[in-house]
């Protein structure tokens, strides 16, 4: 059989799958989500997509005293986990993990893909995929570029050498990429947002990874954001701030501070241009 063919396959029913659910009349089965409690961390893209739609949600481990019990008894190595680790979606009788697919399956379920676009959920898949990569997995890497599971002081001078190069190199890279399709989808007619003219779970992602890379790196960001360069991804950001629903949840004690998770600011790994 063809790996790719399947894929797209499976892809496009939970897609189908997804539509349907949101459209029948009877009510939607709640949304939970489970994570690591205090941090935003791969969490927080799923928090975003619930808020923006105004979707009830519930943020097991920071809302119930059984949380942490409910996530260990999910993932490996408890005996029953079948999940390698968090962000869990349970949602009715499906129960799925892995960031970029609980995503894939949100964006159809809460109108966070165009729906008269076959291939839009591929597209904007792919742009999510790459916002995860620049501004959430690289951004992490600065700080454990040896060990994931040693201490940052004992991986500081990688960690110094990793966030040279992503502060010179990579997050350019990044937010040029990111300001090339936002000027692509400003020119086919929808250029407020990624893509097809609507707010999608890609324009999410990529607001909470300047967010965050914003807070980790604040010198190299606002030096960044002053080079004039990138004005249509800095455009977006300030647009999906200032949404209604996104302001209010961001004013709310929902919102979680940013502490030791994927995110963090070491100002001697922080670079302002300066010698």
């Amino acid at each position: 059989s063809n790996p790719t063919l399947t894929t797209a396959m499976t892809s496009s029913s939970a897609s189908k799958r997804a539509r349907t659910a949101a459209s029948t009349s009877s009510p939607s089965p709640p949304y939970e989500l489970i994570y690591w409690p205090t941090i935003p961390g791969r969490g927080e893209p799923i928090r975003l997509c619930f808020e923006a739609t105004s979707t009830p949600y519930t943020d097991v481990t920071n809302t119930s005293s059984s949380g942490m019990a409910i996530l260990k008894s999910l993932i490996y190595p408890s005996p029953n986990g079948s999940y390698f680790a968090p962000p869990i979606l349970k949602h009715g009788d499906l129960t799925i993990s892995q960031l970029p697919n609980i995503l894939l399956y949100l964006g159809p379920t809460l109108g966070l893909v165009p729906q008269d676009d076959e291939n839009a959920l591929y597209h904007i898949n792919q742009l999510a995929l790459t916002a995860l990569d620049g501004f959430s997995n690289e951004a992490h890497d600065t700080h454990h570029p040896i060990a994931v599971g040693a201490n940052y002081e004992d991986q500081k001078d990688a960690a110094k050498a990793r966030a040279k190069d992503y502060i010179a190199n990579r997050l350019p890279k990044f937010l040029g990429y990111f300001e090339s399709m936002l000027k692509q989808s400003e020119e086919r007619g929808g250029g407020e947002y990624l893509y097809g003219g609507q707010l999608t779970y890609a324009d999410l992602v990529l607001w909470q990874g300047l967010d965050g890379v914003g807070f980790a790196f604040p010198k190299a960001m606002q030096r960044l954001r002053g080079s004039g360069e990138y004005e249509h991804v800095w455009t977006l950001y300030e647009r999906i701030k200032d949404r209604e629903e996104i302001k209010a949840y961001l004013g709310s004690k929902r919102r979680l501070g940013y502490g030791n998770g994927i995110w963090r600011h070491y100002p001697e790994l922080d670079d302002d241009g300066e010698e």
